[in-house]
């Protein structure tokens, strides 16, 4: 005798099954077909869910950023200045074991093309931005510098690297000292 599932149950088991099919093919590519397929359920029903195929993609972008914003935070909580940026530099290095989440953003940036996903991601990169800017008080040119080390972190995701023994890949996945950022202010970057 098979278990129904509740409504929040499907929900939750389409959002995991189409985030892994978002990842790996993008906003065009991902197909509502296979998803249904995988969840035992009609594609009709993904579509009364989330409306449309757009619509469950910016669910799941909203909630990679979400998840990777919150995260940093909380392991920041009660820090501030380069310990806030090492626990949340921890905590980005970290989350390079939910490669899932991390195509996702990569999936987002490509599909900024159409402009309603351009303006979701543009929000949720403000937020992290935010997050980083208000628990460390760095200055704009550290939090840059910060961030653009954390998308290297995600190409490496992308590439699949952690099992590489290659230079460059050892190189990517390296930890950054706190301190490099010590350095890199707006004051020093004139």
């Amino acid at each position: 005798m098979t278990t129904r599932m509740t409504g929040e149950q499907r929900r939750a088991q389409v959002l995991a099954i189409a985030a892994e099919e978002f990842a790996a093919h993008g906003l065009h590519g991902a197909s509502t077909e296979d998803i249904a397929k995988s969840a035992q359920i009609t594609q009709p029903y993904i579509f009364r869910m989330f409306g449309t195929k757009k619509g469950l993609f910016l669910e799941l972008v909203r909630g990679a950023f979400a998840t990777l914003t919150e995260r940093m935070r909380a392991a920041a909580a009660g820090e501030g200045g380069l310990d806030a940026l090492s626990a949340m530099g921890l905590e980005y290095y970290e989350q390079l074991a939910d490669r899932t989440s991390l195509l996702l953003q990569l999936q987002a940036f490509a599909a900024c093309g159409d402009v309603e996903v351009r303006e979701v991601v543009r929000e949720c990169f403000a937020a992290l931005w935010d997050a980083v800017a208000e628990q460390t008080g760095a200055d704009p040119v550290t939090v840059k510098t910060f961030l653009a080390f954390g998308m290297l972190l995600n190409t490496g995701a992308a590439l699949d690297i952690d099992d590489l023994d290659e230079n460059w890949a050892h190189g990517v996945r390296t930890r950054i000292n706190p301190e490099l950022f010590g350095h890199i202010t707006t004051q020093t970057n004139r």
